[in-house]
């Protein structure tokens, strides 16, 4: 009898805290190592170089994925699939977030664009290749979403600078950042 109600009260303790904890938890942002958070803050001025830094981690944490599906079903791999899915959605947002900055400015990211063509089908198929399991469905979902959301934002990025340093030849090749639009203008004589 005694069992019945200490399992009964961790059950209820359980569902009325779970709804609070699920709640509390927004956008997750990216977790970054040291290392690479310095190469991102060395890179915070170079857009293409930032980019590629974003791309890098995102192959990383790809070739992760990839590795953990192989992988035999425990409740340890479930954790880490969970934490590699977020990890990784929570990236392709920064990603989106950074492009669409770069493109308010109209700084030149087509290489770095053309390589992220290339890159995301092959996420995305590594991505549908996980198969569905509770502990991480829903991650699986939000990473699909957000890697659907980027590879039409980097199609659709490409195509407007490209249309955009064709009417602008004269910026082509620039990399804009808040130092250059922020610094005043030399005098004219």
């Amino acid at each position: 009898m005694k069992k019945i109600k200490v399992i009964s009260t961790l059950l209820l303790f359980a569902a009325f805290s779970l709804p609070a904890a699920v709640s509390a938890q927004g956008p997750r942002a990216a977790r970054l190592s040291e290392k690479e958070i310095e190469d991102v803050r060395e890179a915070a001025v170079f857009p293409v170089q930032r980019v590629a830094l974003y791309t890098q981690f995102l192959e990383e944490r790809s070739r992760k994925i990839k590795d953990l599906t192989g992988r035999p079903k425990s409740g340890a791999r479930v954790l880490k699939m969970d934490d590699t899915l977020q990890d990784f959605t929570a990236l392709m947002d920064e990603m989106a977030s950074n492009l669409d900055q770069y493109s308010d400015r109209h700084s030149d990211i087509r290489k770095a664009l053309k390589s992220l063509t290339e890159a995301t089908p092959r996420w995305m198929s590594i991505l549908r290749a996980v198969p569905g399991e509770p502990g991480f469905d829903l991650s699986r979902k939000e990473a699909i979403e957000s890697g659907d959301e980027l590879s039409e934002q980097v199609k659709r990025l490409l195509s407007e600078q490209d249309a955009y340093f064709l009417a602008h030849k004269e910026e082509k090749g620039q990399e804009r950042n808040d130092d250059q639009q922020a610094a005043p203008k030399p005098p004219s004589n």
